[in-house]
């Protein structure tokens, strides 16, 4: 009984910990105007998909102090999953710099994943070495439809390496990505996410209360 009790203050506490850092990343993301937010003009990607909001976590790595809680953020992370590494590996192009800053943190070998074979030299989709069997975990900064954490953890595998998880600075917690997620058998961690983002936007007067629904209303059907 006293065990159960235990188990439960434990989850409660990561589960509290975790809102915190989700609200703080969102802080962070929208202090440095990483996060674009228009329900009234929304932005086309590139995949066609209109969207109220457009995020840039790019922008992070200009911000020394910003940059290392992110850091430090990922790490955490990691660690509370408890999952075992042998190599991070980065999605190209935006995972590169967290992946290589994470991995020096780590004291552990790095790799990047290109979205498609060089056409030339060794015609290498990975860059850097991983060997079979080792374990590796993916870091990317934004998940929208998880298509490209994706193709990096297809490549890792088909190298003959493992990957059970994807870490991310963002998601919009899209049907669409949670599902290739679960297809996939991968795991995502994600230091913040839209619903996180949007009320922290509507606590700082960015965005008005209906402009926060029409926000949720967009990631529950971004088709329509």
């Amino acid at each position: 009984m006293l065990e159960t009790k235990q188990k439960q203050l434990e989850t409660q506490s990561t589960n509290t910990d975790m809102s915190s850092i989700k609200e703080k990343v969102a802080k962070i993301l929208l202090d440095i105007k990483a996060v674009s937010l228009n329900p009234k003009k929304p932005f086309r990607y590139t995949s066609g998909m209109l969207s109220p909001i457009y995020t840039d976590c790019r922008l992070l790595i200009s911000f020394p102090k910003e940059r290392k809680e992110i850091i430090t953020f990922y790490l955490g992370a990691i660690k509370n999953s408890k999952t075992s590494i042998d190599v991070v590996a980065g999605t190209a192009t935006a995972g590169i710099p967290w992946a290589s800053w994470v991995a020096g943190a780590l004291n552990l070998p790095m790799i990047y994943v290109r979205s498609e074979q060089k056409k030339h030299g060794k015609r290498n989709q990975i860059e850097g070495l991983i060997k079979k069997g080792q374990k590796a975990l993916v870091i990317e900064d934004l998940i929208s439809t998880g298509k490209s954490s994706i193709e990096t953890a297809s490549a890792i595998r088909e190298s003959g390496a493992k990957v059970s998880h994807v870490f991310s600075i963002m998601t919009y917690g899209l049907k669409k990505s949670k599902d290739l997620f679960k297809e996939n058998n991968l795991e995502l961690i994600s230091l913040t996410d839209l619903h996180s983002l949007v009320n922290v936007s509507r606590e700082l007067s960015y965005i008005t209360a209906n402009e926060r629904q029409s926000i949720l209303a967009w990631a529950k059907d971004p088709a329509s």
